[in-house]
């Protein structure tokens, strides 16, 4: 069995048969921005954070984890301690849309408790982390088709657990120009052995996700997508040994697809969980480069 597909029957139903369907749009907490809300195929309600394109490149923002469910979608605007800032200032100076939804648990959807959700999915036969991605692509088609978007321009990008969302997005959908991800990879068998997958939320649980493919493996799908990873070296989620697995997979893995010159890198060897000044402008280069 194909890679992607055999990922795609452990991440669960919601990763493929999650949609987004626009319900409200107001004005937003600034102007210039709306507030979205949308409604999933089980008749969730999702909402969301937009700032119109005035380029045609737009960006699917992915927030954080954090432990702080009450921040959801508002990261883009309030920022949160692990960031430099709100990246919401850099996009707008720069003309690009963007478009950030919360994910279940978090923001508006915080009465949803993680542990109890990921249980249930479980049972289910479903996964919260499937059920997240799903959105995230929905939330990509929708944005792809939003008025003075082009879809050639739009990248997507994340910390954390919205880094994590990210390069998956980019991994198991494709349609991005670009994805940045930041203090979030890191390979997830060697993070086992070590005992460190522990301080990861019960939402990253994939059943049978190991055997399959390591992080690089897995990561590499997204080939030949203009990929940035950002990592700290003291960072707890991305110990140095697991980093290091998961880059070499994921340098051998774009190689073998004659894309390596695709992937860049920046690390801190003193940086822990969070955004430094470099990474904030390998970001907006990244961005830059592939948006216009």
């Amino acid at each position: 069995m194909e890679l992607r597909e055999a990922l795609a029957l452990r991440l669960g139903s919601d990763w493929r048969e999650a949609r987004l369907t626009l319900t409200e749009d107001a004005p937003g907490p600034r102007a210039g921005l709306r507030r979205l809300t949308f409604r999933t195929d089980k008749a969730e309600a999702v909402p969301g954070l937009y700032l119109p394109s005035k380029t045609g490149a737009a960006v699917l923002y992915c927030h954080a984890h954090g432990h702080r469910y009450d921040i959801g979608s508002a990261e883009l605007t309030d920022g949160r301690p692990a960031l430099q800032g709100p990246y919401l200032p850099d996009l707008e100076a720069r003309g690009w849309g963007v478009l950030c939804i919360d994910m279940p648990c978090f923001g508006a959807r915080s009465q949803l408790a993680e542990q109890a959700t990921a249980k249930a999915r479980l049972w289910q036969g479903r996964t919260l982390f499937g059920q997240m991605l799903g959105e995230q692509r929905a939330a990509r088609d929708w944005l792809a088709q939003a008025e003075g978007v082009d879809p050639s321009r739009l990248a997507v990008m994340g910390i954390s657990m919205g880094g994590t969302l990210a390069w998956w997005l980019a991994a198991m959908a494709g349609g991005v120009a670009a994805a940045a991800s930041i203090a979030c990879f890191a390979d997830l068998g060697t993070l086992v052995e070590s005992g460190a997958h522990d301080g990861h939320g019960i939402y990253m649980t994939v059943p049978g996700l190991l055997p399959l493919a390591s992080t690089g493996r897995i990561c590499g799908l997204a080939a030949p997508v203009p990929l940035l990873h950002c990592a700290g070296l003291q960072d707890w989620s991305t110990p140095q040994p697991a980093f290091a697995r998961a880059r070499a997979d994921l340098i051998a893995a774009y190689g073998a697809a004659g894309a390596e010159g695709a992937l860049r890198f920046v690390t801190d060897p003193s940086c822990g969980h969070a955004e430094t000044a470099e990474m904030r402008r390998a970001v907006l280069d990244l961005l830059t480069a592939h948006l216009g």
